[in-house]
């Protein structure tokens, strides 16, 4: 199946300086645009407890009772951490490339950034996504967004003009984070109670796009933002953090719950194209990236999106399920 490349154009943005870059000189405050008052606030007290985000055994998967777990997760949090079986998703040689890589990028210099950055009205390169005024807010963080899959919709200044080495370590983690996705989106499937080739139908051929992201150490994390609350405009959203910070949040019952990564998983979301095929079961949540006075935190996602367009008999036939 073809896709049209003007469709998968994910938006549009200004361009805006890095932050990165910013956060090297020697500030005692954030920048007044900077300064998020349009945001919760990024660190609230609480008198008891949160509860944590569900964690799901990959290896389980073909029991019912840890599909079970996986389809409460799904209904209940729209949110959950996965633990691989070590070398079978994935192997823990590619993930330490990953993150070793993801590190290095970042590391380059502002001459080289520049030949990546992102074009004028387009979000693919390095910058912040969504930028549409000069008068709006910006987080605190620099990413780097492209897509990964179809091949043929890679931008030609982009991934061929990576780093060699980061280069073919992503080609590899692009097509092993695809097989991952595809498996949990039809355990998610056969937990819905749907056919067990709709989410082949629906995702195989559809588009992968990767995000590196870089949150740098803030001297006010109490009034910015890493990365605004959002939910994800995809059917699955997979997180790797790259080092030990914490930062990610998600809103249960409206309440900001920090995720505490796991060694050896990932974390995986529900995204807005997931909510509709299961018909509103499992919710697309919001979440959102905080930021910290002592250390950078990075990670880098994949989000996989459905077929830029899928039949209507199709999702007609979805509406059955609760």
């Amino acid at each position: 199946m073809t896709m049209n490349p003007e469709l998968a154009k994910l938006g549009r943005s200004l361009l805006v300086p890095s932050v990165q870059e910013l956060s090297k000189k020697p500030l005692k405050e954030v920048p007044p645009r900077y300064i998020r008052t349009d945001e919760d606030p990024p660190f609230p007290s609480h008198p008891n407890p949160l509860p944590q985000v569900p964690v799901i055994d990959m290896h389980k998967l073909f029991s019912r009772e840890e599909l079970e777990r996986l389809h409460h997760a799904c209904k209940e949090w729209g949110f959950f951490q996965v633990l691989l079986l070590i070398n079978h998703e994935v192997s823990t040689s590619l993930v330490e490339k990953v993150k070793m890589e993801v590190q290095e990028f970042f590391k380059l210099p502002m001459e080289e950034k520049k030949k990546l950055w992102q074009k004028p009205d387009e979000i693919e390169g390095f910058g912040q996504a969504f930028v549409v005024s000069e008068e709006q807010k910006l987080n605190w963080g620099d990413m780097f967004y492209m897509i990964t899959l179809p091949t043929y919709l890679r931008k030609p200044h982009l991934f061929p003009n990576l780093p060699s080495t980061l280069r073919e370590t992503l080609e590899v983690y692009s097509g092993e984070l695809k097989h991952l996705a595809m498996k949990l989106l039809e355990h998610m499937g056969k937990a819905l109670g749907m056919d067990p080739n709709d989410m082949r139908v629906l995702f195989e051929e559809g588009l992968q796009a990767m995000r590196m992201n870089y949150y740098p150490p803030c001297p006010q994390p109490e009034v910015a933002i890493g990365l605004s609350a959002h939910s994800d405009p995809v059917g699955l959203t997979i997180l790797l953090q790259i080092n030990e910070m914490e930062g990610l949040q998600v809103k249960k019952s409206g309440v900001w719950v920090p995720i505490r990564p796991l060694e050896n998983a990932f974390v995986v979301n529900i995204g807005d194209i997931m909510e509709i095929v299961s018909n509103g079961v499992y919710p697309s949540i919001e979440h959102r990236a905080t930021v910290n006075s002592v250390k950078e935190r990075l990670s880098i996602a994949l989000l996989t999106t459905s077929k830029v367009s899928t039949p209507a008999s199709f999702m007609e036939s979805r509406m059955w399920i609760t």
